[in-house]
């Protein structure tokens, strides 16, 4: 599972446990180090915990996949999960205003609101 694929399903996860605003970035064009970046929030340092948890069990349970890396999660403030071609940040509402890496990486068309 590579790319889009990867990202809709890690947005997928995150929306099952009630993730808010969860956006995929397409990077390829930016930056060598992945292809996409998935971005959503938690309402709370515990759910931005429990978002991180969730999506880690779920690539693991339903495609073996596992992340190579993983950040912040702990802290509850900004948690990154790196599945090489895909990196997941989730962070709590005010971390997200205060980094707003959407205004860093969004070109204008490369971005992508995940719906369920």
């Amino acid at each position: 599972m590579e790319g889009y694929e990867l990202a809709k399903a890690c947005a997928k996860a995150l929306s099952d446990k009630k993730a808010e605003d969860i956006v995929l970035l397409n990077v390829s064009d930016q930056t060598v180090m992945c292809s996409y970046f998935v971005i959503a929030s938690g309402k709370s340092t515990t759910q931005v915990r429990a978002l991180g948890d969730h999506v880690e069990e779920t690539l693991k349970k339903q495609n073996g996949i596992t992340p190579a890396r993983k950040e912040g999660m702990r802290e509850g403030r900004w948690g990154v999960l790196d599945y090489g071609d895909v990196i997941v940040h989730v962070f709590n509402e005010e971390s997200r205003l205060f980094y707003y890496l959407e205004r860093l990486w969004d070109s204008g068309r490369n971005a992508e609101r995940y719906t369920d």
